[in-house]
């Protein structure tokens, strides 16, 4: 599929809450900056609801104190409004698939996912957000996977709700969105697609935290890594339907200035999810992945909808948490926006 300028112009910006400032900034604040970069929408982060909530009340919002949440996201969708801006989608929901059954963590997921809906409503969104479970308890069949989210697809089809499914490259048991799409098919539900992330494909099957290179380090060197990474994102492109695409979330990557323990940490986080969590950038300004090789399969499915930036910038060494001015980053992020797609664009 030929990608034009024009049919690129049309496709709606996006910016998630969690990218800007800290839980502890102000939301208000946060959606001003996004929009006056001229961004369309947002995803809505739960910490940013859950820390409004917290301010709201002057002390602790518990994460299933729905009742409070979900005043707090009335209140969330007016300021949204009051900024021009929609609430595109709620993120992140995690560990929701795999569980046991009659397990605590399987009733628990499942509390959490109605909890989710009532919010979901009041703040006027209709697609949720779930994350490839990283949860080391998880079953491994992708058809018990698969039923899972089918109930959850099950229970926000009479809202008219959307799942939006998302491989974490940190992940369990679908780190790849081959796995996520396979898994997508066997739910076979009308509204459950994908939300891609450039980080997320290029971080799990090109890219390596551990290593000096920050490649993945294949016998042959970079050129049979560059094939089959080629060969997947082409793939991608014939086999996904654009309309089974929800959300294409965009992010870069520093490499880590030493490489990361390929053990877990402490908290049982695998080397890509400690580097997603705060070596995440705007495309163009210091990162190496393949951001624009990426999009541009995602775009070649035909995929129009929404381009959403999901960034975690704690700067090179990841600790730089100067958020003072929001509004000229948020710009920043527009200009890489506006530049990724005149890169994806055939000349």
């Amino acid at each position: 599929m030929a990608l034009t300028q024009s049919s690129l112009s049309s496709i709606p910006t996006c910016y998630a809450t969690v990218s800007i400032g800290t839980p502890d900034t102000p939301l208000d604040q946060k959606l001003e900056a996004i929009a006056g970069a001229g961004f369309q929408g947002i995803e809505l982060g739960f910490p940013d609801l859950l820390s409004f909530a917290s301010k709201r009340q002057n002390k602790y919002v518990q994460p299933q104190d729905f009742d409070t949440l979900c005043d707090a996201a009335r209140e969330v969708k007016q300021l949204v409004e009051k900024n021009g801006l929609k609430t595109v989608m709620l993120q992140p929901f995690s560990n929701f698939e795999g569980w046991p059954e009659g397990s605590d963590g399987r009733e628990d997921a499942f509390r959490r996912a109605k909890g989710w809906i009532r919010i979901m409503e009041a703040v006027g969104t209709d697609m949720l957000q779930v994350g490839s479970t990283d949860s080391p308890h998880a079953l491994g069949s992708l058809d018990y996977l698969a039923s899972d989210l089918q109930q959850l697809a099950d229970l926000l089809a009479p809202h008219n709700f959307r799942l939006a499914y998302e491989n974490w490259c940190w992940a369990t048991h679908a780190p790849d969105w081959k796995d996520v799409w396979e898994i997508v098919q066997k739910v076979d539900r009308p509204n459950v697609g994908l939300c891609l992330d450039t980080f997320q494909t290029a971080g799990g099957e090109w890219a390596d935290p551990t290593t000096v290179s920050g490649l993945i380090e294949r016998e042959g060197g970079r050129e049979l890594l560059q094939k089959p990474f080629e060969t997947s994102l082409a793939i991608m492109s014939k086999t996904i339907p654009g309309d089974k695409i929800y959300i294409l979330q965009i992010s870069d990557a520093y490499k880590p200035k030493q490489p990361l323990d390929p053990k877990p940490d402490g908290s049982g986080m695998r080397p890509r999810g400690r580097w997603s969590s705060c070596l995440r950038p705007v495309p163009f300004n210091g990162g190496y992945l393949p951001v624009v090789d990426v999009a541009r399969a995602v775009l070649k499915t035909g995929f129009r909808g929404w381009l959403s930036m999901e960034v975690f910038d704690g700067g090179p060494d990841g600790s730089d948490q100067d958020w003072r001015d929001m509004k000229a980053y948020a710009k920043k992020a527009m200009a890489s926006h506006e530049r990724l797609l005149k890169e994806v664009a055939d000349s």
